[in-house]
């Protein structure tokens, strides 16, 4: 659901990996093994060479033994997450809870809210959505990838609203197959730059990572197929032109609403990162909310729809503007 938090392994189209398969793009040639298994898993430098001291990492069908080696265009790397150890798995941590609007035996379905990260990662090893969620749903633990326990998707930090924790193997596996099968439904709410001249469309252009620098991404011609419906709902244009857009994702790529957008000249209010921050608009964050998130039940098969009201920011700032 990616649009998901800034890692960069995520594919929400197949659920978040626990095996990263990927070739180098220009943009990390040259760079150290363990670097770019560090970019790429979205794990600290230490992590990273810890899964290589383990065997989890190759290129080109070669087990890497050091991660001093530098990378060349074209390589194919290949990360197993699921053979990550040591102290950084996540940690239960009772100092907050997440705002849970359902819960059975199977899911839970969380209403995140502005500026928690999702999971732990490269410089964030605690405070994470599922360290709040281990602290009072412990058994999420054993689901899926050690190191993002019950995730089959993910939003970006400064992302808010739904997003689905498996609480079994069996509902993990059936939601990462709907994921892949593109049964599930993800609406967002997103603030953007100036007002789309066609009211409604499809954006389909591939993501890859940025040539330029490859902490961001951005459409690329070698990218990973990528769309995005779009719908004007309101527009403005006091004290600036600005729209109100309903996104819908048939793929989930990082960033991908972010990129998306910004690609056909509309970036997301308050993203520092694509070109969304401006005067005359003041936002904390990319104004994107996750409003709608629907799928069959993993158990019953029963269609499950939710919703989450527009947080508090994100109304004030469209009050606004007029």
């Amino acid at each position: 659901m990616s649009d998901d938090t800034s890692g960069l392994a995520t594919d929400d189209t197949s659920g978040i990996a626990r095996r990263i398969t990927e070739t180098i793009p220009a943009s990390l040639a040259g760079v150290r093994i363990d670097r770019v298994v560090s970019l790429i898993a979205d794990i600290s430098r230490n992590s990273a060479s810890a899964l290589i001291d383990t065997g989890g990492v190759s290129v080109d069908g070669v087990v890497v033994t050091a991660g001093k080696e530098k990378m060349t265009e074209g390589q194919v790397i290949v990360i197993d997450v699921t053979q990550a150890k040591g102290p950084e798995f996540p940690l239960a941590d009772t100092s907050k809870s997440v705002d849970v609007v359902y819960a059975d035996e199977d899911v839970i379905v969380v209403n995140k809210e502005a500026g928690v990260v999702v999971h732990p990662g490269a410089g964030n090893q605690s405070g994470t959505m599922v360290n709040f969620l281990l602290a009072s749903h412990p058994d999420i633990a054993g689901v899926g990838d050690p190191m993002r326990p019950g995730l089959v998707h993910r939003l970006d930090a400064g992302t808010t609203g739904l997003i689905v924790v498996a609480r079994t193997s069996q509902a993990y596996e059936s939601l990462v197959e709907q994921l892949s099968s593109r049964s599930v439904t993800r609406v967002y709410s997103v603030l953007v730059w100036g007002v789309p001249i066609s009211l409604n469309g499809v954006i389909d252009a591939p993501i890859g990572r940025d040539q330029r620098d490859p902490t961001r991404m951005a459409v690329v011609v070698d990218g990973r197929a990528s769309r995005t419906h779009y719908a004007v709902e309101r527009s403005f244009h006091e004290p600036k032109d600005a729209a109100l857009v309903e996104c819908r994702l048939e793929t989930g790529r990082t960033h991908q609403i972010r990129v998306h957008l910004a690609s056909i000249g509309h970036p997301v209010v308050g993203d520092a990162t694509y070109g969304g921050v401006r005067a005359g608009l003041r936002a904390g964050r990319p104004m994107l909310h996750a409003r709608e998130l629907a799928f069959d039940h993993p158990r019953t098969g029963e269609r499950h729809t939710f919703t989450a009201p527009m947080p508090q920011d994100f109304s004030a700032l469209l009050a606004l503007l007029s």
